[in-house]
C-alpha cells in the first residue's frame, strides 16, 4: 500500500512538473472551490432544523408579539422567519406550543386551526384515505394532549359515523378521550378546569362538526373531567366565595376610614373598636332611564358673567281647534203612516229631547326634550349598618391639698360621659364618612357606653402606689444620707479644729522652748561661757534658716506649700 501512495505521489509530482503556470493556478482555484464547497455542504447539514409552531405566517405585529411572549414565559426558544414563521427546535416542543396558544386563544383570526392538523396522505381509493386521515388525525390528537405537562398518557377514539343524504338524518360527531394525569398533578380538580377547557377546545378545533355536548373527557378513574354543568354548584359556591371577599375588603375600608376619623378625635383609648355590616346586592341589572329636560331657544352669551340664555318647557309643533254648536228639537223621520218606522238608533235616542249644546275642543302638538339612558349596575351596596361605642372621660379626684383621694386602697375616679349634641354630631361624622343614604335604609348608631376597665385601673393604681413608695423610699434615703454627711462634716470641722490647737500648742511650747534656748545662749556668751549646740540643734536651725530664706525668696511657692499641708491635714 506504501508503495502504491509513493508511485502515486510520483506520479502526481511529475504531472505538476509537466504543467504550465496557467494549469498549475486552474487547477489550485478549482481545488479551493471544492474543498469551500465541502466545508459549506457540511456547515449547513450541521444546521439544526427548525419546527414551525403553525402553518401560516403571521403578518400582525401585536399577534406576534403576543405568541413570542406567551413562548418565552414557557422558557422556550423561538424564532421568527423572513415571510412571519415562528419556528422552535422540535416536534415535540412545537406541539406543545399549539397546545397552548389553541387552549389560550392566541391562534391568529386569519389561519383556520384545522390547518394545525392537516397531513397529505397519497391512497388508492377515497375510502383508504378517509381512513388513513382518520387515523392520523386521532394519533396527532393524541400527542397534542400528551404534549401538556400535567398529563401523563391519552387515549383518544373519535366517532365519524357515515354521511347522510339529509341533514336531520346525520348522526352527529363524537369523541371521547382518556387522561391519565401525572403524580401530583391536579388535572382532576374542580379548580383546575382550565386545562380540561383547553383540551376541548382542541378536539373542537380538530375534529370538523364536533360539539361541547359530544365530547366525553374522563381521568383513569373513570371520573368526568369536562361535565362543566355538574360544576354549576361548584362554580356557585367560588362565586359567592369571592362576593364574601369583596363585601369583606369593602367592610375593612370604610371600618379603618371610620376608626381613623374617630380615634383622632377621641383618642385610640376611647373608641377601641367599630361594627358594620354591609349587605351587598350582586346581582346584575339593567337599568332604562328617560329623562325630559327644556329646550334651550337662546344660549348663553360668551363672556357675561351671569346666564342669560332662555329655556322652554316645550315648542308647540301643531294646534288644531273644532267648534260644535246644536239647539232646538231633533227632528226624528217616522215615514209615511202605517208604514214601520225607519229610524236609526242615533236618532231614536234623541227622540223628544229639547236643549241647547256647545262643544269646543282646542289640541295642542308639543315638541320636548327626551334622553333614555340605559346603563347596568352590578354589584352596588343594599344597605349599610355601622354601630360605634365611644368611652366617656375618667379623671382622678383629688383633695384641697392636691393629692388623689384614696378610698379602701383604690384611687377615686369620676366618670364624665360625652353629651348628647357631641353623639349627635359624631354620628354625622359616620355618616358623611360612609356616603350615608336613609333611602336604602342604611343606620349609623353611635353610643356612650361606660368600657369595662377594672383591669387597667387596677394596673393603674398599683404604678400609682409603686411610684409613691419609690418616691419616700428615696426621700428616706436621702434624707439620711444628708443626715450622714453633715454628721462626717462636724466630725471632720471638730478634729481639725482639735488638731489646729494641739499644733498651736506645740509651736507655742517650741517657741518657748526656742525662746529659753537663745536666752540662755545669749547669757552664755555674755558670760563668756563656751556653748557648745548638738548636731540635731544645728541642723534644725539651719533648715529652718532654709525655710524662711526661701519664703522670701518665693512667698507664692510656700503659701502653696502651707496650703497643701492643711488640706492634707
Amino acid at each position: 500500500m506504501n508503495e502504491f501512495f509513493k508511485k502515486l505521489m510520483t506520479k502526481i509530482t511529475a504531472l505538476w512538473a509537466g504543467w504550465s503556470m496557467q494549469q498549475r493556478v486552474i487547477i489550485t482555484v478549482v481545488a479551493v472551490v471544492v474543498v469551500g464547497g465541502v466545508i459549506a455542504l457540511l456547515k449547513v447539514s450541521s444546521t439544526p432544523v427548525m419546527i414551525s409552531v403553525l402553518d401560516a405566517p403571521i403578518r400582525d405585529e401585536a399577534v406576534l408579539d403576543r405568541i413570542l411572549t406567551r413562548i418565552n414565559e414557557e422558557d422556550i426558544r423561538a424564532t421568527v422567519t423572513a415571510n412571519g414563521l415562528v419556528q422552535v427546535s422540535d416536534e415535540m416542543t412545537a406541539k406543545r406550543m399549539r397546545t397552548i396558544l389553541i387552549r389560550e386563544d392566541l391562534i391568529p383570526s386569519g389561519i383556520n386551526p384545522w390547518d394545525i392538523f392537516d397531513r397529505e396522505r397519497w391512497t388508492i381509493t377515497d375510502f383508504e384515505r378517509n381512513v388513513n386521515f382518520q387515523r392520523a388525525q386521532t394519533r396527532m390528537i393524541t400527542e397534542h394532549i400528551k404534549a401538556i405537562d400535567d398529563v401523563d398518557d391519552a387515549r383518544v377514539t373519535i366517532v365519524w359515523p357515515k354521511r347522510e343524504l339529509f341533514a336531520p338524518d346525520q348522526n352527529p360527531v363524537r369523541a371521547s378521550v382518556v387522561i391519565t394525569p401525572k403524580p401530583g398533578s391536579r388535572l382532576s380538580e374542580p379548580s383546575n378546569r382550565k386545562q380540561v377547557e383547553g383540551i376541548q377546545k382542541l378536539l373542537k378545533f380538530a375534529v370538523e362538526g364536533l360539539l361541547d355536548e359530544n365530547i366525553a373527557i374522563t381521568d383513569n378513574n373513570g371520573l368526568l373531567l369536562n361535565d362543566f354543568e355538574g360544576m354549576r354548584d361548584f362554580d356557585r359556591l367560588v362565586l359567592i366565595e369571592r362576593e364574601q371577599k369583596m363585601i369583606k375588603k369593602d367592610e375593612e375600608h370604610y371600618r379603618a376610614k371610620v376608626l381613623a376619623a374617630l380615634q383622632t378625635t377621641f383618642s385610640p383609648n376611647r373608641v377601641r373598636d367599630l361594627n358594620i355590616k354591609i349587605d351587598m346586592d350582586m346581582s346584575k341589572k339593567t337599568v332604562d332611564t328617560d329623562e325630559f329636560f327644556p329646550i334651550t331657544v337662546k344660549a348663553q352669551t360668551p363672556g357675561l358673567p351671569y346666564d342669560d340664555s332662555e329655556r322652554v318647557l316645550s315648542i308647540t309643533r301643531a294646534r288644531s281647534t273644532s267648534d260644535t254648536k246644536w239647539e232646538g228639537t231633533g227632528m226624528n223621520p217616522e215615514g209615511p203612516p202605517g208604514v214601520e218606522e225607519n229610524v236609526m238608533p242615533v236618532f231614536r235616542d234623541m227622540s223628544n229631547l229639547y236643549g241647547r249644546m256647545t262643544q269646543e275642543q282646542d289640541t295642542h302638538n308639543e315638541e320636548i326634550n327626551q334622553r333614555s339612558t340605559q346603563e347596568e349596575k352590578s354589584p352596588q351596596i343594599d344597605r349599610l349598618t355601622i354601630s360605634v361605642n365611644i368611652d366617656g372621660v375618667w379623671e382622678w379626684k383629688f383633695d384641697e391639698n392636691g393629692n388623689p383621694v384614696i378610698t379602701n386602697g383604690k384611687i377615686e375616679r369620676e366618670y364624665t360621659p360625652i353629651s348628647e349634641e357631641v353623639l349627635r354630631r359624631t354620628e354625622a361624622l359616620v355618616q358623611g364618612a360612609v356616603g350615608y343614604n336613609s333611602a336604602r335604609g342604611d343606620s349609623v348608631t353611635v353610643t356612650n357606653i361606660p368600657f369595662d376597665r377594672t383591669e387597667e385601673f387596677r394596673l393603674e393604681d398599683a404604678d400609682y402606689f409603686r411610684k409613691k413608695q419609690i418616691q419616700t423610699t428615696v426621700i428616706v434615703f436621702i434624707s439620711g444620707l444628708t443626715l450622714l454627711l453633715f454628721g462626717l462634716i462636724l466630725f471632720r470641722m471638730i478634729s481639725r479644729e482639735m488638731e489646729r490647737r494641739r499644733r498651736l500648742a506645740e509651736e507655742e511650747r517650741a517657741r518657748r522652748e526656742q525662746m529659753l534656748r537663745e536666752s540662755a545662749m545669749a547669757e552664755a556668751e555674755q558670760d563668756g561661757m563656751d556653748v557648745s549646740i548638738s548636731l540635731e540643734e544645728r541642723t534644725r536651725m539651719e533648715l529652718m534658716e532654709s525655710a524662711i530664706n526661701m519664703a522670701k525668696e518665693h512667698p507664692e511657692d510656700a503659701a502653696q506649700l502651707i496650703r497643701t499641708w492643711l488640706l492634707e491635714e
